[in-house]
C-alpha cells in the first residue's frame, strides 16, 4: 500500500514556511493505518526492546498501536505539566520554536530497554531530548522509530551523531 497518498503536504502550517505532513487521513484509513502499524512492528524488529516511549502527541497514536501489536509496555514523553509525578525535564529545539518533554521514571522498570516511537522525524530535536529522557532514567535506549523521516531536515545525521539508532518507515 503506497502510504504516502494518506500523507497529504499543508503549506505553512504552523507558521509561514513549514511544509507539515498530516497524519489524519493516514489515521482515518482502517487500512492505511493498519498497514502502517504492521509495516512499523517489522521494522521495530530490528531493536531489542521491552518498552516504547510514545512521544506526545503523534507519537502516541502510534506507539500505543505498536505497543499492542508488539505486546510491549507503552510509556509517555508528555509537555511540561501534563504528567502527574514527572521526573525527569528535557529542553530542546524545533524547526518552528523550542519546547520541552518529561517522563515519570518510578513507572520505568529496572532493566527496561526503551523504543522511542514518533510520527516524522524532522530536525531530530524531539527525538534527541526523548532519548536524553531514556537515558537519565538509567533506562536503555535500545533505538528510534518514526512512519517517516523527512531528509532535507538533516534529522537523521543529528541521531547518528547523538548515537541513536534509528529506523523510518518512509522516507519524505
Amino acid at each position: 500500500m503506497n502510504l504516502l497518498k494518506y500523507l497529504p503536504v499543508i503549506e505553512n502550517f504552523p507558521k509561514p514556511g513549514i511544509s507539515f505532513r498530516d497524519i489524519s487521513p493516514l489515521l482515518a484509513n482502517a487500512d492505511a493505518f493498519k498497514s502502517a502499524i504492521e509495516a512499523l512492528e517489522k521494522l521495530s524488529r530490528e531493536f531489542q526492546y521491552t518498552h516504547i516511549l510514545g512521544v506526545e502527541s503523534r507519537g502516541f497514536v502510534f506507539g500505543a498501536a505498536l505497543a499492542r501489536t508488539a505486546h510491549k509496555g507503552l510509556l509517555l514523553a508528555r509537555k511540561p505539566n501534563k504528567l502527574p509525578l514527572a521526573s525527569h525535564t528535557e529542553s530542546y529545539g524545533l524547526e518552528y520554536g523550542n519546547d520541552a518533554l518529561q517522563i515519570q521514571s518510578h513507572i520505568i522498570e529496572h532493566g527496561a530497554k526503551i523504543l522511542v516511537v514518533d510520527d516524522v522525524l524532522a530536525t531530530g530535536g524531539t527525538l534527541v531530548a526523548a532519548s536524553k529522557l531514556v537515558r537519565t532514567t538509567g533506562a536503555t535506549l535500545s533505538g528510534a522509530v518514526t512512519l517517516a523521516h523527512i531528509e532535507a531536515l538533516n534529522g537523521k545525521k543529528l541521531l547518528n551523531s547523538s548515537g541513536i539508532p534509528f529506523r523510518s518507515l518512509l522516507s519524505l
